[in-house]
């Protein structure tokens, strides 16, 4: 073999070496339905179940999950404009929105994982720990209530302010004594610090807040919920929620546009799977299903010597 000849096949020999590498490289760092690293938009009044959800899926398998926590109405269009491939929110998507996915040839899983709640807070100062659904519905179209100084929601573009307009029929925009902040947590240390303000915020916010928001939390008290066609104040219990009692219910969904088999499939799979689901259980929300209980029964009992 001359010199000429063991030079290419010198060089050949290393360019195949690249490229090999650089395959391999490529496979380690390729995204699995339990590898890789993927973004999920959150809608920000379920913020602490998501990040609760988050933290024991990277602790099991060898993935980062970056949340960005937004306003209903902006994880929506981060999803519609192609943004957001995987996305968590309250409702499940209108027929127009699918519309607008189908015409891109984009077909989005949607697992519903646990139910949540829509909650009133008031300052814990106050005597009174219940409200009727009619009078927040009269407060909103502008009728005076004696009863409520204000409503204070998180975001104007928010699930909470969305729900309670439809149930009230009317947006809550620029209605007198209806004011917005940007999040949740503003919305509790508000109410907190004001006699008379009534907080909507996500139920998960009192059941699971930040250790940093604890205190705060502590200083208002959840008011029970007298439905509309009814006579009985209810609470936003864990078990009110799985009896359907709590007028203020809603599902929670986690929506998979990837098209791909990604970390948002694992994802959703985790959440509604057996581990997932304890931990919706664990946090006072109700999980989608149930988790089983394990029973040991023994033949033998043994009797620890003293």
């Amino acid at each position: 073999m001359n010199k000429v000849t063991k030079t290419i096949t010198g060089f050949l020999l290393l360019t195949l070496l690249f490229v090999f590498s650089c395959q391999q490289k490529t496979e380690d760092n390729k995204e699995t339905i339990i590898k890789g690293k993927a973004t999920i938009y959150v809608d920000e009044s379920i913020l602490p179940i998501v990040e609760d959800e988050v933290a024991v899926f990277e602790t099991q398998y060898d993935a980062k999950l970056h949340l960005v926590s937004k306003s209903e109405n902006e994880v929506l269009n981060s999803m519609l404009t192609d943004t957001a491939k995987i996305a968590v929110i309250t409702r499940t998507l209108s027929d127009a929105e699918l519309a607008s996915f189908k015409s891109k040839k984009i077909f989005p899983k949607i697992t519903p994982f646990a139910t949540d709640a829509v909650a009133f807070i008031k300052n814990k100062t106050a005597n009174d720990t219940l409200i009727a659904l009619q009078d927040v519905i009269d407060f909103v179209h502008g009728k005076p209530v004696p009863s409520i100084k204000g409503l204070v929601f998180d975001n104007a573009n928010s699930s909470t302010a969305r729900y309670i307009s439809e149930v009230a029929g009317i947006a809550i925009t620029n209605q007198k004594n209806i004011f917005s902040f940007k999040t949740n947590e503003e919305v509790i240390k508000y109410v907190a610090e004001n006699n008379g303000m009534i907080g909507v915020i996500g139920m998960n916010w009192i059941f699971q807040p930040p250790l940093d928001l604890q205190e705060v939390v502590d200083k208002v008290n959840v008011l029970g919920v007298k439905g509309k066609d009814s006579n009985e104040y209810v609470f936003p219990t864990q078990d009110n929620l799985a009896l359907g009692k709590y007028p203020l219910a809603r599902h929670l969904y986690i929506i998979n546009c990837q098209g791909y088999s990604g970390l948002g499939m694992g994802f959703a799979s985790f959440l509604g799977g057996e581990r997932g689901q304890r931990i919706i259980l664990k946090s006072g929300l109700v999980p989608e299903r149930v988790p089983t209980r394990k029973i040991m029964i023994r033949n033998n009992v043994s009797k620890d010597k003293k």
